[in-house]
């Protein structure tokens, strides 16, 4: 058949007629004005000479599309608080760009800075000490020493000591030496990098932590001493743990800064207890344990433990502080040194599934403890089981602050997700009493950054709302008629980065829907039988527009009341949102989450169907006009849903989805994910890196390949390249079978991008497609 030229002249370099062209054009600058609008990352708050004025420095984050990267700036600020007199805020003028940085750490009294920056390929890592006028020490650390300093949530632990001499910080373990061959083969003898008349082989694979770290070395614990610029590692801890997490215990009563304490992973978690690493990304149900060990520079013969000096005779060995538990991780003293608080996931490790409910364990601190003095670990806050309608439904924390005490050494400040909102919570760690501080009856997300002697900083937002900085304290007399705790919002400059996108949403609603489970099983348990919720966000005469369906993924994570990007994006084009956090989503307490493992594809496919039919049921939107959109097992509902349901989906996109778990099994770096929520609680004893056939053949019925002849929706499929999660075989295989049944399917790739897809030109591409092949679908 042949194009008439007419036709092609239709037709742009990219292959889009006019008309898409145009979308295409419209969408990107709309998306632009989302990109443009910087995130609060985190934020340290500083005491003054003057004791009304404190110093507030807040890091500051930016998608940069042109280099691909994201740019980092610090922005100051002078909070100043007379009594219950509304708050001054004096702020910079402009934020200062840290350019090539890869994090920076203040010391506790604010006096000094932590400056990093990582090598690349090969080249050695630079620590600056920067005091308040100029750079007061810089070293070069070589990669013979150490690779980049850990700055990801999970294993990083950067930490300076309460004087303020030692810092203590994980890095990635210098390389095994690669086996050298020349002319004559073999070389015996090392032989240099640079040397160019031999070459070096790559040697024996080692395991890795899988998604995200695939590429690092092992993570270990060094301390540079500031007043030297020397730095050593920490000996006696065993080649089986993978270290993060790092605190500095407090001072001994003889002054000595004796202790480090951390937190360390068996690197054996395989299945049988074998020599593998499986994936920690998002798996909060990796055994780890806190750690203590000596100081390398306060050790005996310490002088003799130097990296350049060799080992020392009497090298400490770490001591495991918690040997009665299965997990512990986000260790901190308080700032008396009297007590060690942590979070475990306990329930997750023990139950298999990848995230659970946490709960907040102490250990009361001695003075001058010893290596070979137990501890005893005493419970603070348990998980909760099956909560009561409005009432605290667990430990939900995906951070802690570092330093989360308030003045009077007892209470901390936590962040953890409340159903689907995220809330700041004031935990009494003698009594274990748990209050929420952040607005009762308010359906937005908060989330502290920082804690000001017995005030919190914070940032709050919700789907339509960017995020907005607060300040709280407890309420006093003199705030009549108030009880609780007041906050105060902060004018500041971010404020005008994010006022085109409140115009644009300046029609919008959102609000929180209970949605009551349909035809409950005795099986169930009490908590699996409560209603679930979806924030569904709704334009102007929602009735008449179509409606996104946003599923997250996990299964076992959640997607609060926050302020998203691509979400509010998809929200201006004119789509209303309808966000699930079916049962099996953190923060409806253990009894809900672990009713879905062994009923994924069912239940939860159930739970998503029944809140679509709960908002047409209200008369909210248009049964008509409907799409979904997921990521991981968000993209595993989307697939099931277009396959179970298929006349209720106009149109879907799924990116990196879980499509055929019997293929996932074999090239995923969690295959005990594949167990856990095909097996349920049998999970564990069944697990093995050879699955039986009855296994394979159950992992293909719970997928959404078991229902791909039914499917109708055109689907755009978007991949990761560079996905170790759920690798791109798995989309790749549904979206060729489809294809083959005669389906309407586009396949994306991005080479470079792992799970999450979120490289800056990727994360703006995949949005700006999903919006235009949603407007296509949805007219």
């Amino acid at each position: 058949m042949q194009v008439s030229e007419p036709a092609l002249k239709k037709q742009n370099s990219s292959g889009m007629d006019a008309m898409m062209s145009e979308e295409y054009a419209s969408q990107s600058k709309l998306l632009e004005d989302f990109t443009c609008v910087p995130s609060i990352d985190s934020a340290w708050v500083f005491k003054t000479s003057n004791g009304d004025r404190s110093t507030a420095m807040f890091s500051i984050s930016q998608a940069d599309l042109l280099a691909n990267n994201t740019r980092k700036h610090i922005l100051y600020s002078h909070i100043t608080r007379h009594g219950t007199n509304p708050l001054e805020c004096q702020w910079s003028p402009f934020p200062i760009e840290m350019t090539g940085v890869s994090v920076v750490v203040p010391s506790p009294s604010g006096s000094k800075l932590l400056v990093v920056r990582n090598g690349e390929k090969g080249s050695c890592t630079k620590l600056q000490i920067v005091d308040q006028s100029h750079v007061d020490k810089e070293i070069h650390v070589d990669q013979s020493i150490h690779g980049p300093l850990f700055i990801d949530e999970w294993f990083q632990g950067i930490s300076w000591n309460q004087e303020e001499t030692f810092v203590a910080y994980i890095a990635e373990e210098s390389p095994r030496p690669k086996p050298a061959f020349d002319d004559a083969g073999y070389r015996k003898e090392g032989s240099s990098e640079k040397d160019c008349n031999s070459w070096r082989g790559l040697g024996e694979w080692e395991e890795n932590w899988g998604e995200t770290y695939s590429t690092k070395g092992r993570p270990s614990l060094f301390v540079f001493d500031i007043a030297s610029g020397e730095v050593r590692t920490v000996r006696g801890i065993a080649k089986s743990l993978s270290i993060g997490q790092v605190v500095w215990a407090p001072p001994s009563s003889t002054g000595h800064q004796n202790h480090l304490v951390f937190v360390g992973w068996l690197e054996h978690n395989g299945f049988q207890k074998t020599a593998r690493k499986l994936g920690i990304k998002y798996c909060s149900n990796r055994p780890c344990s806190l750690y203590a060990i000596h100081c390398p520079f306060e050790e005996p013969n310490a002088e003799n433990a130097s990296l350049s000096g060799g080992k020392s005779d009497s090298a400490s060995v770490a001591m495991n502080l918690t040997p009665s538990i299965s997990s512990a991780f986000f260790p901190r003293f308080s700032k008396d040194g009297k007590l060690l608080v942590f979070l475990s996931a306990k329930c997750a490790v023990d139950s298999g599934a990848h995230n659970a409910t946490d709960s907040l364990h102490k250990i009361n601190w001695p003075s001058d403890w010893k290596t070979d003095e137990h501890l005893d670990v005493v419970d603070v806050v348990p998980p909760v089981m099956c909560p009561d309608d409005g009432c605290f439904s667990g430990l939900y924390c995906s951070s802690m602050l570092s330093d989360p005490w308030l003045s009077n050494h007892c209470t901390i400040i936590l962040t953890s997700a409340w159903r689907s909102t995220q809330v700041i919570l004031l935990v009494d760690v003698l009594s274990g009493k748990v209050t929420r501080i952040s607005p009762e009856h308010s359906d937005y997300s908060w989330s502290a950054l920082a804690v000001n002697g017995n005030d919190v900083l914070s940032v709050s937002s919700s789907p339509i709302d960017p995020p907005q900085i607060s300040y709280g304290r407890e309420a006093s007399m003199e705030d009549h008629q108030t009880r609780g705790w007041v906050w105060e919002e902060v004018t500041s400059p971010l404020m005008a980065g994010s006022n085109k996108v409140k115009a644009l949403l300046s029609h919008h609603k959102f609000s929180i829907l209970k949605i009551p489970v349909t035809n409950p099983c005795d099986e169930l348990s009490d908590g699996g039988q409560l209603p679930f919720e979806a924030i569904f966000v709704s334009c102007e005469d929602s009735s008449q527009k179509p409606t996104v369906l946003i599923l997250h993924g996990g299964p076992h994570s959640t997607s609060v009341s926050s302020y998203s990007k691509s979400s509010a994006f998809l929200a201006s084009l004119g789509f209303n949102l309808l966000v699930v956090n079916y049962r099996g989503t953190l923060g409806f307490g253990e009894e809900a989450l672990q009713s879905l493992p062994g009923k994924v594809g069912s239940q939860d496919v159930q739970d998503c169907l029944t809140a679509l039919d709960y908002v047409i049921k209200e008369g909210l939107i248009d049964a008509s006009k409907v799409a979904v959109v997921g990521i991981s097992h968000g993209g595993f509902l989307t697939t099931h849903l277009i396959g179970q349901a298929p006349d209720r989906f106009a149109v879907a996109a799924a990116r990196n989805p879980v499509c055929n778990l019997s293929l996932m099994i074999g090239t995923t770096d969690i295959p005990d994910w594949c167990y856990a929520v095909a097996c349920g609680t049998d999970a564990k004893h069944l697990a093995s890196e050879s699955p039986s056939i009855d296994h394979l053949r159950l992992f293909y019925q719970k997928s959404p390949i078991a229902h791909i002849s039914e499917v109708k929706a055109p689907l755009l499929m978007l991949l990761g390249g560079a996905d170790l999660r759920v690798p791109v075989s798995n989309g790749l295989q549904y979206s060729r079978a489809l294809r083959e049944r005669g389906g309407d399917i586009k396949i994306m790739m991005f080479p470079e991008d792992i799970h999450e897809i979120n490289l800056p030109r990727s994360d703006f591409e995949s949005f700006l497609n999903i919006g235009v092949w949603f407007k296509k679908y949805l007219k």
